[in-house]
């Protein structure tokens, strides 16, 4: 358990680092993609500070690893300009080109990306506070999506290939691009979410502007080469600024046609109502959520309370997917809660490069005082800490608190910490749970920890119309990544996997004909000499 000298000693000195994971000497980055281009900006920068902080004979010190462009809404009209040329209408190259070829020119990223593996885990460790781990976690699964994207695309071109015979109408149906896309992901999961959207916007056909997240933003440096090099002119296009001067002004240019974001509901509802054009604007969303986990009163309370702090922890519960509220029955509190203490107790924190860290800095300005303030109003309605050390805070770093009895009048009950803060709800009846899902604005997901079949089935009906996926004695999770991921209510918009990506970013089309000799022998003779990309019958293998 953490005590003041520990936290005293939490932050390390240049010297204690290890060489390959030093800093490196401040990045001044001045560069961004457009229209295949690296163009220089030289006007304002954006200082990128780390969440890291460094021991000095002057005190704690906070890293600054260099400084991404503030480009104006100029600069910004200007890349998605040339998104919109290379998209040309549906005209372009690239929204033409052949499955086949668009699948090369994503593996010859991924390639070219593969190489800077190193580079963009030790940026995540510095930038968001993410354990080595979790970093080359996410770097990694980050490459498998992609390749399961290519073959998710290639099963469905597979099946698209072949022309369907109903009531003497003979057709054959693709997908095909639905425009010019923009592209923003959080600051969690700055390389995975954000190319969980990216990449298949690219691989069906879209041209894209990318926005990185407003932390996790030096990472995509070592990519841009990769990207320039990898797509046509046009095709991806990458820039730095504030959302509220750069992004307002893409949406209401009106040229975006699918707007892909992972952040607030009212971030996004603030976005959408810039657009002219509503009614032609596709969008994918991943917002806010508030996932409760539910402990019954028969329950394996050691998985529960596992599955649990693994829940509501990992990556200090800085999750869209966390639990971030959890509601355990009376008859076992006192225990959950012990249990649960303990096992918070054994969480090593430290820095990210440490050896089975599981606590790090969080990167967000301002967010330990956040957390204070939900603490310090929970504490003043009657909840207590339960663990020792929970709450205290040096810097950036914020010890987690288990907090209970939490009740309906305290922030923490209804706002998204997105943080070490776990509220403890008891509860008596089953109403009072059902109640607050059914009440909730947000419906991702929840967690149900019991072993009675008669309680567990009549709950997943409760609850299978609120959310987007029930998980059965398990923490709520987005993987597989072939699964389904949304959510209801202000939580999402549309439904983001493998497979319901590739149609996220697409649209159905289907060319038609009367079945007749003529018309028969029409369209085997352009399959035959080629005339056209989307009428054919090749088989991707």
């Amino acid at each position: 358990m953490p005590d003041n000298n520990k936290l005293d000693h939490l932050f390390p000195r240049l010297t204690d680092i290890p060489d390959a994971w030093r800093p490196d000497a401040p990045v001044e980055q001045r560069e961004y993609l457009v229209n295949g281009e690296l163009r220089r900006w030289d006007g304002p920068l954006a200082p990128v500070r780390s969440p890291i902080f460094l021991a000095t004979d002057q005190g704690d010190e906070q890293v600054i690893l260099g400084s991404t462009p503030l480009l104006d809404a100029d600069a910004a009209l200007a890349a998605l300009d040339a998104a919109v040329a290379a998209y040309d209408n549906g005209q372009g190259a690239w929204p033409n080109l052949r499955v086949a070829e668009r699948i090369a020119h994503v593996e010859r990223f991924l390639d070219r990306m593969r190489e800077q593996r190193t580079a963009v885990v030790k940026l995540l460790m510095w930038e968001i506070g993410k354990n080595l781990k979790d970093s080359e976690k996410e770097f990694d699964r980050t490459c498998d999506y992609i390749v399961d994207t290519i073959q998710a695309l290639k099963e469905l071109d597979r099946r698209s290939s072949r022309f369907e015979l109903e009531q003497g109408t003979l057709g054959q149906i693709r997908r095909v691009p639905l425009g010019v896309a923009l592209c923003m992901g959080p600051y969690n999961y700055p390389l995975n979410e954000t190319f969980t959207t990216l990449i298949p916007a690219l691989i069906m056909g879209n041209t894209v502007v990318f926005k990185p997240a407003k932390f996790g933003v030096l990472l995509i440096r070592p990519l841009l080469e990769a990207f320039r090099d990898s797509f046509p002119p046009g095709v991806i296009n990458v820039i730095y600024g504030r959302g509220r001067e750069t992004v307002s002004a893409l949406m209401a240019s009106g040229k975006v046609d699918v707007f892909a974001f992972i952040g607030t509901h009212s971030g996004a509802a603030d976005l959408k109502k810039l657009h002219p054009r509503p009614h032609r604007l596709r969008a994918a969303l991943g917002l806010d959520a508030k996932n409760p986990g539910i402990v019954l009163p028969s329950v394996d309370l050691d998985n529960a309370v596992s599955e649990a702090i693994t829940g509501a922890l990992s990556f200090n519960g800085q999750r869209c997917t966390a639990l971030k509220i959890l509601f355990v029955h009376e008859d076992v509190l006192d225990s959950f809660l012990a249990r649960f203490s303990a096992k918070l107790a054994e969480l090593k924190p430290g820095m990210p490069w440490e050896s089975g860290v599981a606590l790090t800095p969080l990167p967000e300005p301002g967010k330990v005082d956040y957390l204070n303030g939900l603490l310090q109003d929970a504490l003043a309605k009657g909840a207590r800490v339960i663990n020792p050390g929970g709450g205290e805070s040096r810097e950036s770093f914020f010890y987690p608190a288990l907090l209970s009895p939490v009740r309906a009048d305290m922030r923490l009950y209804n706002e998204e910490q997105f943080g070490p803060l776990v509220p403890v709800v008891p509860y008596r009846e089953l109403d009072e749970v059902i109640d607050y899902v059914l009440q909730s604005d947000y419906g991702q997901q929840l967690s149900l920890f019991g072993d009675n079949p008669e309680q567990i089935g009549p709950l997943v009906d409760a609850f299978v119309n609120q959310v987007g996926r029930i998980n059965i004695n398990a923490q709520c999770q987005r993987g597989p990544d072939s699964y389904p991921f949304n959510g209801r209510k202000n939580s999402a918009e549309g439904t983001l996997s493998v497979h319901d990506a590739l149609r996220t970013f697409s649209i159905r089309t289907l060319v038609a004909t009367r079945f007749t000799d003529a018309n028969k022998a029409l369209i085997s003779q352009i399959i035959r000499d080629r005339d056209s990309s989307f009428l054919t019958t090749d088989y991707i293998f």
